[in-house]
């Protein structure tokens, strides 16, 4: 599949792309979308949940009970909660992010649109993502689905990649870029 050849170089794209095409094959991308973004909540609101995930130490017995409790817990889909029991039976949970968004760059390209990943210190509210939107639209001349994640690290402003641009404009790298200048 041309759309996403890039996305199946990595082993996370290519989980993300058999789920994608079974989604799609079984006219489920929406129900699936929500469910995958309901597990990246999951693993950003529970460091429980993320300790898991990262683990090596985890048994697969283990892995696939912890997932049962997500799955009951969150209400996923049916083709959601078979993926997520098939990545805990391979011990591919620590792949789980990358797989949530190769997944939804899929979907996006599905839809016509383009992806943009953004970094943010906070979450954003309804009116700055949709102007956030509104100024990607104008800058890509599609419309974007945007992927947001919020990272204090970066302490104020937002990153953005689109495609192979990063737009930097956080608030941490201003400030390196300041204490660079300084040092001379």
């Amino acid at each position: 599949m041309e759309q996403s050849a890039g996305i199946q170089a990595s082993l996370s794209g290519r989980y993300a792309t058999a789920l994608f095409e079974l989604a799609r094959d079984e006219n489920r991308l929406d129900p699936v979308g929500q469910g995958l973004a309901a597990v990246r909540q999951a693993l950003t609101d529970s460091a429980d949940l993320r300790q898991l995930v990262a683990s090596p130490l985890v048994t697969r017995r283990q892995a696939s009970a912890a997932i049962a409790g997500v799955v009951a817990t969150l209400g996923l889909d049916a083709t959601t909660a078979r993926f997520l029991a098939v990545l805990a039976e391979n011990r591919r949970l620590g792949q789980l992010n990358a797989i949530i968004r190769d997944f939804h760059r899929l979907s996006a390209r599905h839809r016509g649109e383009v992806a943009a990943e953004v970094v943010t210190a906070h979450p954003l509210d309804d009116g700055q993502m949709a102007a956030l939107k509104a100024r990607l639209k104008s800058m890509t001349g599609s419309e974007v689905a945007v992927d947001a994640h919020v990272d204090p690290a970066i302490l104020g402003g937002l990153v953005v990649k689109l495609g192979s641009r990063q737009i930097d404009g956080s608030i941490r790298t201003k400030l390196n870029t300041l204490a660079t200048a300084m040092k001379g």
